[in-house]
């Protein structure tokens, strides 16, 4: 494109301009030598392809040729990057001295494209960040960061389980959001989910939180604008949605509200408003979505026949934001409903017509960067490309979109908040926190499976026999002493220490043990509930009295001796869940 805008394009592929640079392993612009010449002003303004703004080449300076200085990233002077290709279909003359290359494959362009792009499986926007390296600079400019406050793990790390906060803001900021009401609105949670990646990337789970469910939001340190820290103050039994917006809370607040409900602390955190709905839709053309009915809510100005529609736009944002005129018309029937459309938008991502489209691979990395708000972690394009490239190993059949089990509140008796279904969402939790699918994965995941289970099947050792020290790995104190005495008195394990505090804090209790303990172990976890993925094989340590010993480490798991330490390895069948691949129609 630029290449034929500089009168030089005449038999290059505009696909063809970007090209791997072996030093560096990025995709770079190339283009061929030509004489200087006056640059040509386009009367439609700047073009959505260029990599540097208008407004970036005064400050930066320019070449004498006109063009823009060469950006950070390229390749250092001397290192050879491959040359430009021509179109095909043209031929090329070789070099003196060698022989000509063979011809490409037909489909060599579209691997190329599914190359650069492979990051955009990567659920809703995080596909966009992959995208955008493509103009770096530029896109940097483009994103807007805020400070976690501590309230985050520190950010994704690529060989552990990922969790995402995606938080949509009703804030009315935007041209036209206005004239939805509540302009003056700070802005609250009104849209949240926590997606969780498994370790092995096989499987995910995004997980819906009711904006009007009740919760304790904790007391909030967060950074202000002059750089100083002010404490905002917490509040118990409160609506979900205001743990953003209300009384200066940022989305750090509301990560600490998540991690206080579920156990479970994200990584990080997108915000998006209204405009993103609009121009991320726009950008690939639409998404569409199905109505097992005619609606027309004048609330939310959607107005659709029966049937499958392509929506993107006003239009888009209508259809995530009506309630009344699905299921009981409350925020639960919104959330089906959202979960549809997230799933119709990540299918569309996905698809080749998106995967193998530079133009909308720009305007989708144009409008992520310009319509998101991320934490400092992810500040920058090559941040947001390496979680892109994490979470696009995901497959959509194994994205489970669910929704926290929730009952109605019962000190109301007008239905408008709900609280925590106690006997289900704990449960939810644990499954999430012990990365536990919620789908079936491929075969590999069951044999897995079969194998740790194999670790608790063999000959089990007399409890008198079993000898181990316990550690507090992150359990409420006092509980290697609690489970020293019930093991002991109780269960006879009488070869048994307190080891006091481990090294650091373990979210699930494990036991580690030497291959000629494995009796021993066997035992032990049949007295503990102990899953065979708890247990540890490793070397071999000593007690206080020198003599061999398995390790015991109580994690953040623990609830009491006598109080089986098993987690769930499947989802329960009664939790309402739904994955990405399916088409479902809103009622």
């Amino acid at each position: 494109m630029d290449a034929q805008s500089r009168e030089r394009g005449e038999n290059i592929d505009p696909a063809d301009q970007w090209v791997l640079n072996p030093a560096t392993g990025e995709y770079e612009l190339r283009l061929g030598p030509s004489a200087p010449h006056s640059p040509i002003p386009s009367p439609r303004g700047p073009r959505p392809s260029d990599p540097v703004r208008p407004s970036a080449r005064k400050a930066d300076g320019e070449t004498p040729s006109g063009r823009a200085p060469e950006r950070p990233g390229r390749a250092a002077p001397g290192r050879e990057v491959p040359p430009q290709r021509r179109r095909r279909g043209v031929p090329e003359e070789p070099p003196p001295g060698r022989r000509g290359r063979r011809p490409a494959k037909k489909n060599a362009k579209a691997k190329k494209v599914l190359l650069w792009t492979s990051g955009t499986m990567a659920f809703l926007v995080l596909g966009v960040g992959v995208a955008g390296y493509l103009y770096l600079e530029h896109l940097n400019d483009n994103i807007t960061s805020v400070s976690d406050d501590g309230a985050g793990t520190g950010g994704f790390k690529k060989d552990e389980a990922i969790n995402i906060l995606l938080i949509g803001t009703d804030k009315r900021t935007g041209s036209g959001n206005e004239g939805y009401g509540d302009k003056g609105s700070a802005g609250h949670a009104d849209t949240t989910i926590l997606l969780h990646v498994s370790k092995d990337r096989s499987n995910a789970t995004a997980l819906s939180i009711p904006r009007d469910l009740i919760v304790d939001i904790p007391d909030c340190p967060t950074e202000q604008a002059d750089g100083s820290q002010k404490v905002i103050p917490g509040s118990p039994g409160v609506r979900f949605n205001t743990s953003l917006g209300q009384g200066g809370r940022t989305p750090s607040c509301t990560m600490r509200t998540v991690t206080e409900l579920t156990g479970i602390k994200p990584d990080n955190f997108m915000v998006a408003d209204f405009n993103a709905v609009k121009t991320l839709t726009s950008a690939v053309g639409g998404v569409e979505v199905c109505l097992g009915k005619d609606i027309d809510d004048p609330d939310s100005h959607l107005k659709l026949s029966e049937g499958t529609h392509t929506i993107k736009g006003e239009q888009a944002l209508a259809f995530v934001r009506t309630r009344h005129s699905v299921g009981l018309g409350g925020d639960l029937s919104r959330i089906g409903l959202q979960q549809q459309f997230l799933s119709a938008l990540m299918r569309k991502l996905k698809s080749n017509d998106t995967l193998t489209s530079p133009s909308k691979m720009i305007k989708l990395a144009e409008a992520g960067t310009e319509a998101l708000t991320v934490d400092s972690q992810l500040d920058s394009i090559n941040k947001l490309k390496e979680l892109g490239l994490e979470l696009g190993k995901l497959d959509v059949k194994n994205l489970t979109f669910t929704t926290v089990p929730v009952v109605d509140n019962p000190a109301e008796q007008v239905k408008a908040t709900v609280v925590l279904n106690e006997s289900k969402a704990p449960e939810v939790f644990d499954l999430i926190r012990n990365d536990v699918s919620f789908t079936e994965v491929k075969e590999q995941k069951k044999q897995e499976k079969a194998a740790v289970a194999a670790r608790l099947k063999g000959e089990k050792a007399p409890a008198s026999e079993v000898r181990v020290r316990i550690l507090n790995g992150g359990a409420p104190g006092g509980s290697a002493q609690e489970m020293l005495s019930w093991l002991q008195v109780q269960q006879g394990v009488t070869k048994s220490e307190n080891a006091g505090n481990a090294p650091g804090k373990l979210g699930r209790t494990t036991l580690e043990y030497a291959p000629d303990q494995a009796d021993q172990a066997r035992r032990l976890a049949d007295i503990l509930g102990l899953s065979g993925s708890a247990m540890k094989p490793g070397e071999s340590v000593t007690n206080a009295q020198g003599l061999p010993a398995m390790t015991l480490t109580l994690g953040k798991d623990f609830k009491g001796a006598g109080v089986s330490l098993t987690p769930p390895d499947k989802a329960p069948d009664d939790i309402e869940k739904s994955t990405a691949d399916k088409v479902e129609c809103a009622k």
